[in-house]
């Protein structure tokens, strides 16, 4: 047997080369659009105060799932309008996509459904960051759902950017479990604003607006994977001028069955990048989206990584990570491109660049066997701003190691 050292140095070149015919064989085969003014299936009528209607159709671009149901999909709004300073009922959507490669409209998106989101007992989950009980904010009616997947007779996940917490629901909304994740993840004193849940006041837990950003799940169903958007306060997220500068994000990993958890670093390109969602390939692949928070001409980078849990270490009982280099002995996941989506190829760049791609989702199989990569952009509930997903296909070969998705999973 080769020595573990060797075999590490074959499994990166193999990958390596793997990387390379990826991202040769991605190719766009359209974008779906819809108006940033369409309406939601909600039912709910009036404005904010803001003057959005109340059933605006905006921000669903934060998260999509496919049901495994024919062309079906399922989206969540994030926390609505003016960055939670409304009380915005959470709600997620259906939706057919319909995808022909050879039409002149080669996407087409049609929303089903609307679903307002509530807890336990009933009350609606609204967006609002002061909606926040101090003493227990698990108990709080905030919510700013920011990843979303697919569960069976139309249940699903939602990961929680405010907590950071990881609910089910059922097909109705109403939240029918809380998974429980390490205390690391959460903060020592919730609060009402952004600047109340910063350092000082906070030595640990997420930074406000930067929790658990993506969420995927493994395709047996029992595993849930969830990754914030920057790292943890005390994993070197800012510096004391509070500008981030942290790369080591963790992702942690729910085993739904027993809730035992695992916990993994996955290395930014740069501080100044954030994680908008993770997506299973099988039980240790996986792709995820990171992003600059640049839109148009100023974008520098909007990619898609393949990474591989395999060799990483758990960092389950390691409480403090260092803002980039880590200690010897600790193993972050393997990471290469999958997708650049400012590759010239695609021809996606210039003015009308969106700045918030947010979503990850395969699709089912085309006719000729290629494989579908749906992504989705976050309008922001900004009206002059369309709704758009942007569909890619790939080869069986540029992720051999891909499970069915015609399916939902447990």
């Amino acid at each position: 047997m080769a020595p573990v050292h060797c075999q590490r140095l074959l499994f990166v070149a193999c990958f390596a080369m793997l990387a390379g015919s990826i991202r040769a064989e991605v190719n766009l085969v359209g974008i779906g659009v819809l108006s940033g003014e369409t309406s939601d299936l909600s039912g709910l009528t009036g404005k904010f105060s803001d003057g959005t209607p109340r059933n605006r159709l905006g921000g669903l671009g934060s998260a999509l799932d496919y049901t495994g149901v024919g062309n079906r999909y399922i989206f969540a709004s994030d926390r609505g309008p003016k960055d939670g300073a409304i009380d915005f009922p959470c709600r997620i959507h259906t939706m057919d996509i319909t995808v022909s490669p050879e039409s002149k409209t080669p996407v087409q998106l049609r929303l089903t459904s609307t679903t307002l989101l509530s807890n336990e007992k009933g009350k609606p989950f609204i967006g609002a960051f002061n909606a926040v009980d101090k003493s227990k904010p698990e108990n709080s009616l905030r919510l700013d759902p920011e990843g979303i997947r697919a569960g069976r007779s139309g249940a699903f996940f939602v990961s929680d950017e405010y907590g950071p917490f990881l609910f089910e629901f059922d097909a109705l909304g109403r939240l029918t479990k809380r998974f429980s994740l390490p205390a690391k993840f959460s903060l020592s004193h919730a609060g009402g604003k952004p600047e109340e849940e910063l350092p000082p006041k906070n030595l640990k837990g997420r930074l406000p607006n930067r929790g658990m950003e993506g969420l995927a799940i493994s395709p047996d169903g029992d595993k849930l994977i969830g990754i914030l958007q920057s790292p943890l306060i005390q994993d070197g997220a800012t510096n004391q001028e509070k500008q981030r500068v942290g790369h080591n994000i963790r992702i942690l990993e729910v085993k739904r069955s027993t809730g035992k958890t695992r916990e993994f670093v996955y290395p930014l390109a740069s501080p100044e990048n954030g994680i908008s969602e993770i997506l299973a390939i099988n039980e240790r692949e996986f792709l995820v989206l990171e992003r600059d928070g640049k839109a148009g001409n100023e974008a520098k980078c909007k990619k898609v990584f393949h990474i591989d849990l395999g060799q990483a270490t758990d960092v389950s009982a390691i409480g403090s990570l260092p803002a980039k280099q880590l200690p010897k002995g600790i193993l972050s996941v393997s990471k290469v491109l999958f997708l650049d989506l400012l590759d010239k190829k695609f021809q996606l760049g210039g003015n009308n660049l969106p700045e918030k791609f947010e979503g990850l989702a395969f699709g089912p199989a085309l006719s000729d066997g290629r494989h579908l990569l749906l992504i989705s952009a976050d309008n922001d509930f900004i009206a002059t701003i369309p709704f758009s997903v942007f569909v890619f296909s790939f080869g069986k070969s540029d992720l051999p190691g891909l499970k069915s998705v015609q399916s939902s999973p447990d």
